[in-house]
């Protein structure tokens, strides 16, 4: 069963059909949509802030989800997570107080920092690197280290990448119900 652990008295929140693998960590200020999964090893943590998570997300195995305290010295603000719909998180990924619109693949080992807003219908390369406050446009792919634009998604990419994996993940988390 995996760990399910209140913060401050705010316990996690899941939607209908939802699997959580037997050593997936959720905590505290999480609310999560239907027909998402929580993957092996994957830590999602509303300590410090608010996650908010929408439907048919996938957040795979050893990939972190967290935020930036909320209570931080005046004239800084704390940093939130939210995840749009049809988002898949790749393995070892790290999602860190940024907004994520809906269908986005951010790829295995990507790191997506804070204040980053990432457009819908994009993919975020695996081991790219999404620096502090980077507007990421809608319909592209960006990648490298500091990630950039390459060039623009095609419908094939959007189809055959971003919701082909969304949802052969909601397939998969099937598997273990």
């Amino acid at each position: 069963m995996a760990l399910i652990l209140p913060v401050k008295d705010i316990n996690p929140q899941f939607g209908k059909n939802c699997f959580l693998a037997p050593n997936a960590t959720i905590c505290g200020d999480v609310i999560m949509g239907d027909d998402c999964s929580v993957w092996f090893n994957a830590v999602v943590r509303g300590d410090v802030n608010s996650i908010r998570i929408g439907n048919k997300v996938n957040i795979q195995d050893g990939a972190v989800i967290h935020c930036t305290y909320q209570n931080l010295p005046a004239g800084q603000a704390g940093t939130k997570v939210n995840l749009g719909n049809n988002v898949s998180v790749g393995h070892n990924a790290i999602v860190h107080g940024c907004t994520v619109h809906d269908n986005v693949l951010i790829g295995m080992g990507a790191i997506v920092m804070d204040n980053v807003e990432i457009g819908s219908n994009t993919i975020i390369a695996a081991g790219a690197v999404v620096t502090e406050g980077t507007k990421v446009p809608s319909g592209c792919i960006f990648a490298g280290v500091p990630a950039k634009k390459v060039k623009d998604i095609s419908e094939e990419l959007i189809s055959g990448e971003i919701n082909r994996i969304a949802n052969n993940y909601l397939m998969y988390s099937g598997w273990f119900k």
